[in-house]
């Protein structure tokens, strides 16, 4: 098995597990203390096991799913432990994670890199673009909220639709990473010039300068987020 799709599927299984099948019940269950917090830490981490055994689909590897296991449980643990929701937790937390994968494949699969890997270039493409299109979910959802959280206005608009913000979000996100993709750039401008016209009624009106401040910073990271992610991407499997 080409040794560099795994690597893709695992960092692929982990995106699914943490930001998708991890609803925000689950997530908050892992906070508390004792035996619930417990229960949903270890669900959680059976969740990320399962889920990259399924993906990376070598069935005689049980070291894989053991140590996913593991390793995700103690460093969730210890997150939860400190109790603190901010971007440098969210990083530092992400980061372990990675880097447990990346030795993990290390050293079950790294002495078998070569060249030839890249052979497959269609099944390493696939697992890429769908990674980099769960990087515009939830994900980025996340890390836009605790990079705006210092801003964030004192009132919020009670009359907005509930989680409109961030399906809004989700959809813009994916769009500009298809228009990257595909090299319709022009896409990029269009959509951006479409939002700034349905938005402009609500910035003009606005009581302050800092509510519009706050949402062209919120765009222009979101924005900024998919258009990177697209030519990091395109300049990987190209």
């Amino acid at each position: 098995m080409d040794a560099f799709i795994i690597l893709v599927k695992l960092l692929c299984a982990h995106l699914c597990s943490d930001f998708i099948f991890q609803t925000d019940n689950i997530n908050d269950c892992k906070r508390k203390s004792g035996i619930i917090g417990m229960y949903y830490q270890l669900f959680h981490s059976a969740i990320h096991a399962l889920v990259a055994y399924l993906f990376v689909a070598d069935w005689a590897c049980w070291l894989i799913p053991a140590v996913i296991f593991a390793t995700h449980f103690f460093v969730d643990l210890i997150k939860c432990k400190c109790n603190e929701n901010s971007l440098r937790t969210f990083l530092i937390d992400q980061l372990c994670h990675i880097i447990v994968i990346a030795v993990l494949w290390g050293a079950l699969f790294g002495k078998g890199v070569e060249l030839s890997c890249f052979e497959s270039i269609y099944s390493v493409k696939v697992w890429s673009i769908a990674m980099a299109y769960i990087l515009m979910l939830k994900p980025s959802s996340i890390l836009l909220s605790l990079f705006l959280d210092k801003w964030t206005p004192a009132s919020q608009n009670t009359q907005s639709l509930p989680n409109a913000g961030q399906w809004i979000g989700y959809i813009e996100r994916t769009l500009i990473l298809t228009f990257v993709l595909i090299g319709s750039i022009e896409g990029v401008g269009f959509l951006l010039a479409a939002k700034s016209v349905f938005r402009f009624g609500e910035l003009n009106k606005a009581n302050e300068i800092r509510t519009t401040e706050y949402v062209l910073i919120g765009t222009l990271a979101s924005f900024t987020i998919a258009i990177l992610t697209g030519l990091v991407l395109n300049h990987l499997i190209s």
